[in-house]
């Protein structure tokens, strides 16, 4: 026997590490088994959240126009990626656990074109959409000017690569859901990695390279996903992963599975990120500035949020794949611990920011007519991470479960709270920044007790016998 023959015996088959994934998932001890499963998403997503402050760091030195056009731009593109990742990517990730946990491998494989397909659609919609609606939406927004000019460059250059922003979370969000996180993982980091110096070379120049100022920052996010999209599409047609894209036949049954979960999850984050839109608009009646520094703080949310996600998107592979073999209780538990460990950390980051903003802000800006609204929006919004990671661990747990109900009607009262009040009250009672910022604070009271309404109902944890 050759040594390529026993190499080839002694490799896992993918299959195996399917079969080893769901055993630790399903009877390991919770703790290790989910820190094994978050750990490697948490600390490259810290990675490319450090890529993004960086960034924003590196356009600071472009000036407060082209601050305000990053702030204008940003919350349309983290509806994108929040869509990809935590919206339909949640429905993927959660076809997928339940497929596995259920023993219904080739529906697993399967489940990776169909989200490949709908990544295609989708994607292509926001890339028509933003530039048909672009200067329209940015400009409601309170763009003006140079400022306006700034977010469409930044705009029109992220979105042209939206079709492989949605290809690359997708097939990430099937893999997690197959327990394989640290190919997604990987890639992230290397892509990270690339971006570092990529962004600064393309904004400032660099040798033979143009300087292309905000415009350079789009374009190295856009190269780093193209890039990252024919790795990942490599990688799965290979095999090796435990999960194959492979060409087979669409089934609706199979769209279904994923959309039952991906469309409200993904009308979630929608919510969230209009929520966002909205209340940036309604900061716009303040002045540039105010958007700027209002971008500033807010992005400290986001910054929260890739973090929970990687928590969360290990909650919802667990759960999920003990609700597909029926192993209820073990799920329930995976959720209340999980939701605990979020919400900790989140209340220690919000207290020590509320406490020392400059920490945070000062990383982006000097300017005091910047700074005051910044630190306003974080002495009053930021103590309550705690309670918006609760709800954002309990919303995933709730998914994996393939119930969706009590998280979509908590972002709903969210956004209602935060947006539809606290618009009104600026437009219509002239408050300022600190009584937007209070409203803010409210909505996320309000967010937490409603999606632990999810966690106990018993009609959502039941297992599949049970549904039958």
């Amino acid at each position: 026997m050759s040594d390529t023959t026993l190499t080839a015996a002694a490799r896992p088959a993918p299959i195996d590490r399917k079969a080893a994934a769901r055993a630790a998932m399903l009877h390991a001890p919770i703790l290790s088994t989910l820190l094994a499963l978050a750990a490697p998403t948490i600390a490259v997503l810290l990675a490319q959240t450090a890529v993004n402050v960086a960034e924003t760091y590196y356009i600071g030195y472009l000036g407060t126009t082209d601050l305000a056009g990053v702030a204008l731009v940003f919350p349309v593109y983290m509806l994108m990626v929040t869509m990809s990742n935590g919206g339909l990517g949640s429905g993927v990730a959660s076809a997928v656990a339940r497929a596995i946990g259920a023993g219904r491998r080739h529906d697993a494989d399967a489940l990776v074109l169909h989200a490949v397909v709908l990544a295609l659609g989708v994607g292509a919609i926001f890339t028509l959409a933003t530039i048909l609606s672009g200067p329209a939406l940015y400009a409601v927004l309170g763009g003006r000017g140079e400022a306006l000019t700034a977010a469409l460059r930044y705009s029109d250059t992220i979105f042209a690569a939206a079709i492989a922003i949605w290809i690359v979370n997708l097939l990430a969000s099937a893999l997690r859901g197959s327990g394989n996180v640290r190919v997604p993982a990987t890639v992230t980091l290397i892509g990270a990695i690339v971006m570092i110096p990529a962004s600064p070379a393309l904004i400032f120049g660099f040798g033979p390279i143009p300087r292309l100022g905000i415009t350079g920052a789009g374009l190295a996010l856009a190269i780093y996903n193209v890039g990252a999209m024919i790795v990942l599409l490599r990688y799965m047609t290979s095999g090796r992963g435990g999960l194959t894209l492979r060409r087979s036949r669409l089934e609706w049954r199979l769209f279904a599975d994923i959309l039952k979960v991906g469309i409200p999850t993904a009308l979630n984050t929608v919510q969230t990120n209009l929520t966002v839109v909205l209340v940036t608009g309604a900061v716009g009646t303040f002045g540039v500035d105010a958007i700027a520094g209002y971008g500033i703080a807010s992005r400290l949310d986001y910054v929260m949020i890739p973090i929970l996600f990687g928590l969360s998107s290990a909650v919802l592979t667990m759960v999920g794949v003990n609700m597909g073999a029926g192993h209820v209780a073990r799920a329930r538990r995976i959720a209340w611990m999980s939701s605990a460990i979020g919400a900790g950390f989140a209340e220690i980051v919000g207290v020590t920011v509320a406490l020392f903003p400059g920490l945070w802000t000062h990383l982006f800006s000097t300017a005091p007519q910047v700074l005051q609204p910044a630190a306003t929006y974080l002495h009053i919004v930021a103590p309550l991470y705690g309670l918006m990671a609760l709800g954002f661990v309990f919303s995933f747990a709730a998914q994996g479960a393939g119930h969706v109900l009590w998280p979509f009607l908590a972002v709903t009262a969210r956004m209602i709270v935060a947006a539809g009040i606290g618009v009104i009250a600026v437009r219509a009672f002239g408050i300022g920044m600190p009584g937007l910022s209070l409203i803010v604070a409210a909505s996320f009271a309000l967010y937490a007790p409603l999606c632990t309404i999810a966690m106990i109902r018993k009609s959502v944890w039941k297992s599949p016998m049970q549904h039958g």
